[in-house]
């Protein structure tokens, strides 16, 4: 097994792993989404005069539709499909009435979900100077051959590992560093539990590393429940599928850089 891969296994079975874990992704979930009072109102005398078309149009315009329904998103991207289907947002609206003004509005207003607002925190972890150095520009990255990790957009990242790296994988990365002459390209991610979405984020980690002819050593950073001994499929995999990628926990990467 890959020893990076072997060590982050020890480290969330032995040690403080989430504690230790919590400085990287500190997932503190946010207040409730503002609602526009306006916009609220407009949606209290739709919903009180019983406006199909105008609560639906309504509600569309805010960040979070109060249910869960698969044809919202179609609505959503084509307006004219909501004047064109009179029985689905009939059928939609009959789940809204049910709700009542209150339950819609706090469906509305509910926290982003947890998961859903990690993704900056690796680079704000990294941007702390965690990993023994500050991130610097694009400029100053491209300036010489020191050790140092870029700091830049996701398009500046991505367009450096495809001009500079031979990099043509779809994904974008998270990590571009650069230590004793050799350059380091990496994906990020925090898997909080098994299971859809998460595995679909796992798979997408393995993907950028198994990309062909990169000029670049590849890693995943990976956290999370993929650690836990056990016949879950994610443990199975980076035990035995993938054993020999560079599989590693965030809280494992500054020794695996500074020993390259």
């Amino acid at each position: 097994m890959n020893y990076w891969t072997e060590l982050s296994i020890e480290y969330a079975n032995q040690r403080s792993y989430l504690d230790d874990l919590f400085h990287v992704y500190p997932t503190i979930p946010e207040g409730i989404r503002e609602i526009n009072t306006e916009r609220w109102s407009n949606i209290e005398n739709a919903f009180k005069a019983k406006n199909n078309i105008a609560l639906i149009k309504e509600l569309l315009k805010l960040n979070l539709f109060p249910i869960k329904d698969s044809y919202i998103a179609y609505l959503k991207r084509d307006a004219s499909s909501i004047d064109r289907n009179p029985k689905t947002i009939n059928r939609i609206c009959g789940r809204l009435y049910d709700m009542g003004l209150d339950k819609i509005f706090e469906r509305c207003s509910e926290p982003k979900e947890t998961n859903r607002q990690i993704g900056p925190f690796f680079r704000r972890w990294t941007n702390s100077k965690a990993l023994g150095i500050l991130p610097v520009s694009i400029n100053d990255f491209k300036k010489n051959k020191n050790d140092a990790i870029l700091n830049g957009s996701d398009k500046q990242l991505m367009d450096f590992a495809t001009e500079e790296l031979n990099y043509k994988h779809s994904k974008g990365l998270d990590f571009i560093g650069r230590f004793n002459g050799k350059y380091v390209i990496g994906e990020a991610k925090f898997l909080t539990d098994f299971g859809g979405h998460q595995n679909a984020q796992f798979n997408d980690a393995i993907s950028t590393i198994q990309t062909k002819n990169v000029n670049a050593i590849k890693i995943a950073i990976l956290d999370g429940v993929l650690y836990i001994k056990g016949k879950n499929k994610m443990y199975k995999d980076i035990t035995t599928k993938y054993k020999d990628l560079n599989i590693m926990s965030s809280l494992v990467l500054r020794e695996f850089l500074y020993q390259i």
